[in-house]
């Protein structure tokens, strides 16, 4: 049975695939990570000969499995043993690196095999689906590689394994070493052992330059390099979007029906996944997110944000339930495209501006025509200062309830005083006076309308009376100093409802579904921010080391965790989970110059 602390994440910024433990790739949607799933075990467990779906290396006679990352990259490297101590590895990669003067990312994956010892026996088996499961490519092949053909993709393996062994899945004993490359019906310009070393060896080296860049902190260096590399993966280069998992509908919870697709760029998350790769000084993903947004607000009916985008900048992911998948661990239902685009969620404006204030204060970026942006970015203020106080669907996207949420009110709030900044910065005092005016009112009234008395703290929605997570973010977002006492006092309440096991729930209230089973787990990442803000470090490293105990054997993170088990569950991996640690583990860490 797949698992999520058994999969491992690879990929190149074009395409990612998942990994199970013993070298079977479970899921890629190829050619891009919005497309079909040409393989997809991960929600269609294998159930006979006759299943396809997927792709994998069968060591006869296994024994047992060993696998891990070459550190510092994304390339898995997995070991399978037989019976007979006769032993094989294989490194799965998408390759990534410079080449003729530009950064190569092909639609491509690559399999290298080789035997380790003994007189290993394999069977190599390439069962790709389209239509989400539902049926088998038309396959034809030539004297070194196998098509197959679907309406969307035409998925080429090219390899020196014999195509007879390939077709027919026939067993043969492994001499020394054969590649597979999967990628588009392009004919290679070098053998496939070459190609297969080179591209191995030129991806290795990109990924260790990359870390090389990196600004990390003294402590938990391996934990947050992973991290980085994970969320670098699901970053779609062409267009400068960031995916919120590569992944689809595995359930938040067990029979919740909270089965969501992910593979879109939610414009909330995704400032956050910039803001952490900032800090980590990777500046080029923050660039290009950048440039993403721009075309959005450049493209947006009267200056209206989606909560949600497809990775290309379009509007419409029209959510369709998918009958020809079980789903993972035959949990349905299967969700293609997510509902949530046709939501209003008004914190959109603010997550739009606080990504763009990065090119009016960074000075490592290529400028733009600063007042030319800061016009765009003002007509989405206006609409923030419109829908502070207006009814939505909340940060936590309730689909059949809107409610003036109170993330929402301090995100509007968020854009105008960001556009003060701004227009302080570019020398328009006018507009900066413009703009903090309207911050100091829908401050008045957040602090006015979202304040419980009877609490004693800040509440969800304005007129509440429940408590959600979100309200952690009051002092990293700037709305309130971490030592005010409204402050301090929402957190004990936090701590009082919402923080049961060790973990931070997003909110405890019933919603559309029921009551959240499962702790999300960002909002720990959260707490653990405002211990150590609030000078309780001890209790903030506890409980970081605790979450870090948490990952699976990969060092990745999904969306939600069940407190009492630890079992990980919800859409894989998920950046906003991984950001959570990178952003914890640079706070905590003592610095470089007192570590020695």
């Amino acid at each position: 049975m797949n698992s999520l602390h058994d999969l491992a994440l690879i990929g190149n910024c074009s395409v990612a695939a998942l990994v199970n433990g013993t070298g079977e790739i479970v899921w890629a949607c190829l050619p891009r990570f919005d497309s079909d799933a040409l393989f997809c075990t991960l929600l269609n467990e294998r159930s006979g000969t006759n299943d396809y779906g997927f792709t994998t290396v069968d060591l006869l006679d296994f024994s047992h499995a060993e696998q891990h990352y070459l550190g510092n990259t994304a390339i898995l490297i997995t070991r399978l043993y037989d019976q007979h101590n006769s032993s094989i590895e294989i490194s799965d990669f998408a390759p990534r690196f410079r080449r003729f003067g530009r950064l190569f990312h092909p639609t491509m994956l690559i399999r290298r095999i080789r035997r380790l010892s003994g007189n290993p026996r394999v069977r190599v088996r390439v069962r790709p689906a389209y239509g989400y499961g539902a049926r088998r490519p038309r396959t034809t092949y030539g004297s070194n590689h196998v098509r197959y053909v679907t309406p969307e993709f035409v998925l080429r393996v090219t390899t020196d394994c014999s195509i007879t062994a390939i077709i027919e899945e026939t067993p043969f004993y492994l001499q020394d070493s054969l590649s597979l490359v999967l990628g588009p019906d392009e004919t290679l310009t070098d053998s496939v052992p070459e190609t297969a070393r080179l591209f191995l060896d030129e991806t290795t080296r990109y990924w260790h330059e990359w870390v090389r860049s990196l600004s990390i902190a003294f402590e938990w260096q391996v934990e947050i390099i992973r991290a980085a590399i994970t969320i670098k993966l699901n970053t779609y280069d062409d267009t400068g979007a960031i995916v919120a998992a590569v992944t689809t509908s595995i359930p938040e919870a067990p029979d919740s029906t909270r089965n969501w697709d992910y593979r879109f760029c939610w414009l909330r998350d995704a400032y956050f996944v910039v803001n952490a790769l900032n800090r980590l000084n990777a500046t080029q993903t923050m660039e290009r997110y950048i440039a993403y947004i721009i075309n959005l607000a450049g493209n947006a009916t009267n200056s209206l944000l989606q909560p949600a985008y497809g990775i290309s900048g379009r509007a419409d992911i029209a959510e369709v339930e998918i009958l020809t998948l079980r789903g993972y661990r035959g949990i349905g239902p299967v969700r293609v495209g997510n509902q949530a685009y046709r939501q209003v969620q008004n914190d959109v404006f603010g997550a739009a501006i606080l990504a763009s204030m990065h090119v009016f204060f960074d000075k490592r970026l290529v400028r733009l025509d600063d007042a030319m942006l800061f016009r765009q970015l003002e007509a989405l203020g206006e609409q923030a200062a419109l829908a502070h106080d207006r009814p939505d669907a909340g940060p936590w996207e309730l689909r059949n309830v809107l409610r003036v949420h109170t993330f929402s009110s301090v995100m509007c709030w968020v854009a105008c005083d960001r556009l003060a900044k701004i227009a302080d910065r570019l020398g328009m005092r006018e507009r900066s006076r413009y703009w903090q005016r309207h911050a100091e009112e829908i401050h008045r009234t957040i602090c006015e309308r979202a304040w419980s008395s009877g609490r004693q703290s800040f509440v969800a929605t304005f007129e509440g009376e429940a408590l959600d997570a979100s309200l952690l973010l009051l002092n990293r977002l700037g709305f309130l100093n971490v030592k005010d006492p409204r402050f301090i006092a929402t957190v004990a309440a936090i701590e009082k409802e919402l923080l049961r096991g060790g973990f931070v729930f997003r909110y405890t209230e019933p919603d559309d579904f029921g009551v959240p089973d499962n702790a999300f787990l960002v909002c720990t990442f959260w707490y653990i921010d405002v211990l150590a803000s609030m000078g309780r470090t001890e209790e903030a490293r506890a409980l970081f080391e605790k979450l870090l105990a948490c990952r699976n054997q990969h060092g990745l993170l999904s969306e939600h965790i069940v407190p009492h088990t630890r079992e990980l569950w919800g859409n894989f991996p998920q950046t906003y989970s991984m950001v959570g640690l990178i952003n914890a583990g640079m706070q905590l860490s003592i610095p470089w110059d007192q570590a020695f």
